[in-house]
């Protein structure tokens, strides 16, 4: 089975996403899901890039895509049957990658966010923003919502879309210390390489996602914002450490904090343990999460 972009919008609602990631998170928590970090290859322009992933018993799959100057280009996501080798699933495009990645956020808050928190602000206003925003809204009952953009016409523009398509109050701010001071989740979803907040704009009992650029040298937070937080958390901690340039963290007293998100689902590690503590969740994209959401697509 092939699917394409426009089968992923009409197939993966937000509910399953966030189910199944969970689902695979615990997997990889287990042991019985497979999960590397992702690898590349060195080519002429750019790199070719590799997640893969093994259900234990069930399949094994990867996904690839390229850091070349393309614009909108496309990834792949391939699933294999475990016991033949038969390629039960392929996703072409652009729509799964993003989609699971606000579906570990979601999986995230879920777990550390306060359960009465309702208010979001998103310092980023593009697709990775739109499907943090998307998953979330199926986790917390979100009542109103802040955007920040350095562009006014596309925070505006994201804000009446989020209006139009969940109802849900939201406003195009001036600035990220508006959009984060005062709520309940902040997600940074920007491709800034320096740091996009203060650590002390994020207010008591907050929720902390980044998802952008991670690397030393280029960051959208800084060591700062993970001192703040009482709990600290990342969805592979194996994947913070591979990174070459090396993530963010590494030589800091905050990377030794770190916790695995799948630990903090199963139980085996403390989450959030009071409303007034700051919970931040470092996302770098749990291989193996692609292919997961595939095989339950093409199942």
């Amino acid at each position: 089975m092939v699917l394409t972009d426009a089968d992923i919008r009409d197939r993966l609602t937000a509910e399953d996403a966030v189910a199944w990631t969970r689902e695979a998170i615990l997997a990889a928590h287990t042991g019985r899901l497979h999960t590397p970090p992702r690898v590349h290859t060195e080519l002429a322009g750019g790199n070719l890039v590799f997640t893969t992933g093994a259900l234990t018993g069930e399949w094994y799959g990867y996904r690839s895509y390229d850091t070349f100057p393309t614009d909108p280009g496309g990834q792949l996501v391939v699933v294999h049957d475990w016991h033949t080798g038969t390629v039960r699933g392929v996703a072409v495009g652009n729509e799964l990658g993003p989609r699971r990645v606000g579906a570990i956020g979601a999986v995230a808050v879920g777990a550390l966010a306060r359960a009465d928190a309702t208010t979001l602000g998103l310092v980023g206003a593009g697709t990775q923003a739109w499907t943090q925003l998307w998953a979330i809204a199926t986790v917390r009952p979100l009542t109103s919502v802040a955007v920040f953009s350095r562009d006014p016409v596309r925070r505006n523009a994201f804000a009446a879309r989020v209006s139009e398509e969940f109802g849900l109050p939201t406003a195009g701010v001036a600035s990220a210390q508006e959009a984060v001071a005062g709520r309940d989740i902040v997600v940074l979803a920007t491709n800034s390489p320096v740091p996009v907040i203060e650590a002390d704009w994020v207010a008591p009992g907050a929720f902390v996602t980044t998802l952008g650029p991670k690397l030393i040298g280029r960051a959208e937070f800084g060591p700062g914002l993970i001192a703040r937080a009482d709990v600290a958390v990342t969805d592979s901690i194996d994947q913070t450490r591979a990174y070459d340039p090396p993530f963010v963290l590494v030589g800091t007293p905050q990377h030794d904090r770190l916790i695995s998100l799948g630990a903090v689902l199963a139980g085996d590690a403390a989450g959030r343990t009071s409303p007034h503590q700051i919970t931040a969740f470092c996302s770098v994209g749990l291989a193996g999460t692609e292919a997961y959401l595939l095989a339950k697509l093409v199942s």
